[in-house]
């Protein structure tokens, strides 16, 4: 028979155990919402290379886990389109295929493609394109390139490409999100002080073919 000082001793120790699957099983959620670990969703729907999605006839593939890559992707010309089948890569033959647009420099990280040393509304050498910081004077627009700096997951950064405006929100269609994470993705916008806010920590701004 137990003890009144056994019995506190064991209920210890089962708080204690609790507590540690607790901090476990927070830490997991922590971890995967940053994609530092994959996500349990649809990862087994669809295989590496699949067309998931597309805009204006521009697939957007599956790539799996982020860091996954399937080779390089260069035009018949020799032109880098990028790595398959990372957001970049998606980025570029978007204006590539449907704007037939060359990048001066076709390489970089997603988060490279914004240049923090511009101001608002200039003309990014780099990418051949406008860029607009993130409050700017200008709306973001359909057919924009969208960039994310870089965080604990992923210190790469993100970039995509919204497909559709509203008075409010934003819509931006991207490829490798993460392996449970769609391919579309609403963000909203905020005008204030006449500037417009992409509502996202990690978004830098825009640029677009002007």
């Amino acid at each position: 028979m137990l003890t009144h000082k056994h019995k506190v001793i064991k209920g210890l120790h089962v708080g204690y155990s609790l507590i540690v699957v607790g901090c476990i099983v927070v830490a997991f959620f922590i971890l995967q919402s940053v994609n530092v670990i994959p996500s349990f969703r649809s990862s087994f729907e669809h295989v590496t290379g699949e067309a998931i999605d597309s805009l204006n006839g521009v697939e957007v593939f599956f790539n799996g886990e982020i860091s996954h890559v399937d080779g390089r992707n260069v035009s018949k010309e020799g032109y880098n389109i990028g790595l398959k089948w990372q957001c970049v890569e998606f980025v570029k033959r978007y204006y590539y295929e449907y704007f037939n647009h060359v990048m001066p420099d076709a390489y970089g990280n997603a988060k490279d493609f914004y240049n923090k040393d511009l101001p608002d509304a200039s003309y990014n050498e780099q990418r051949a394109l406008v860029q607009y910081a993130n409050p700017s004077l200008k709306k973001p627009e359909v057919n924009d390139i969208i960039v994310f700096d870089g965080h604990l997951g992923n210190r790469y950064g993100h970039i995509a490409i919204i497909s559709k405006v509203s008075e409010d929100h934003i819509e931006i269609i991207q490829q490798n999100p993460g392996p449970g994470d769609p391919s579309r993705e609403e963000l909203q916008i905020v005008l204030a002080d006449d500037h417009w806010r992409v509502m996202h920590k990690r978004c830098l701004g825009w640029l677009r073919i002007e």
